[in-house]
């Protein structure tokens, strides 16, 4: 009778850890689209300033390479299938990924799963979040950049669109999302 209890018991408590994982990643999903909707129209460019960069490294630092993962691959679902959790700015659903920044949205899962991978290797310290991050920044705009030129015929183009309008900014969601690591981190070493 115990061993039966045994099993019962230890499929019911990898039930219940399946399910807490998958909260996590629904909520997380969430804290992104959330993000997405503070969203700034720029005039010079079709292509908006988000925070959804923001929340995905933020996810990826946080959460792992592996949930990160599954945290933008189910927000880019959730878009395509029209759910409203892209920026305001600009259609939604399967045209958004068609449009201008498709490239950005489908780049979202490999960004949070080189940036995870990277920090989840490391000392957990501000300086390996930064890098992890600028590492994750690159992959977002080698997909954001190649999806504006495919999109444009024009390398100039999707450049002056996606990346010159940008970069202060990305410097400064990096550093922000480092912070907010390394802090969560350091209270989950120290057990608060």
């Amino acid at each position: 009778m115990s061993e039966v209890a045994t099993r019962v018991l230890a499929r019911q408590s990898r039930s219940r850890e399946w399910a807490r994982q998958a909260g996590i990643v629904i909520c997380a999903s969430l804290f992104v689209a959330l993000c997405a909707r503070v969203a700034l129209p720029l005039p010079f460019t079709p292509v908006p300033l988000t925070l959804q960069n923001f929340g995905v490294l933020v996810v990826a630092l946080v959460l792992g390479s592996r949930r990160a993962f599954a945290v933008l691959a189910l927000y880019v679902a959730e878009g395509v299938v029209g759910l409203p959790v892209f920026s305001p700015v600009g259609p939604g659903g399967i045209a958004r990924i068609m449009g201008v920044t498709g490239g950005f949205l489908m780049a979202y899962p490999f960004v949070a799963l080189l940036t995870g991978w990277i920090y989840e290797r490391t000392s957990r310290r501000f300086g390996w979040a930064v890098l992890a991050g600028l590492a994750g920044e690159i992959v977002l705009f080698a997909g954001g950049l190649s999806w504006l030129f495919a999109l444009t015929h024009s390398l100039s183009q999707a450049i002056r669109w996606g990346l010159y309008w940008f970069i202060f900014a990305e410097v400064i969601k990096v550093m922000l999302a480092a912070s907010v690591a390394s802090r969560s981190s350091r209270k989950f070493s120290e057990g608060v």
